[in-house]
Order: structure tokens, then sequence, then C-alpha cells
């Protein structure tokens, strides 16, 4: 089965950017991506969960975009105007896609 280059690229920002980050997405053109919770972690403030919080409001999300190589920086430049001011991690990894046409 022939499988085509893509690009995945993992977001971890606060519960409350979330939806900021979303729309700049879109805007930028980007069709897909998944939402996961993030249960806790450990960084540069040290370890922290979401066991204990008071509301769903705080705490990490996740968001995942598998895009086509040509599309990165657009994406990158959009997701950056969300993250350069708040806690966040950006990982982009090489991917392989079966239907090229969905990305």
């Amino acid at each position: 089965m022939q499988t085509h280059l893509a690009k995945r690229v993992e977001i971890t920002i606060e519960k409350v950017m979330e939806s900021r980050l979303t729309t700049a997405l879109s805007d930028a053109g980007v069709t897909g991506y998944t939402i996961l919770p993030v249960l806790g972690g450990s960084g540069r403030s040290g370890e922290w969960s979401r066991a204990g919080q008071v509301s769903r409001a705080s705490g990490m999300v996740q968001v995942i975009c598998i895009i086509r190589p040509d599309r990165l920086d657009t994406l990158l430049d959009a997701a950056f105007t969300v993250v350069e001011r708040h806690i966040g991690v950006v990982c982009v990894t090489d991917c392989e896609v079966l239907r090229a046409e969905r990305f």
C-alpha cells in the first residue's frame, strides 16, 4: 500500500487558550485537528496534575494536526501567534498517511 509524507504537529497549551488556538488554525486553512485532554506532566515549573483542579478551565489540552509538508509554515505561524505569550509546547514530526487527499 502506498503512503504519503505528512507532518504531525502537536500543540500542548492551556485549556483556556484552546478556542483561540483552533480559531487561528482554522483561519490559517487547517481543516482538521484532534483535541485531547492532558492529564498531567512535568516541565520547567515542576510536576502538575489535573487531579484536584476546581474546574475544567484550568489544565492543558493537546491539539494534533496532520498536514501536507508544504502547509507547515503557515500552521506554525498561526500557532505561534497564540503560543508565544502563554504556556505551550509545539512539536513537529514526520509521518506517513495512506490517503493524502484528506490532508
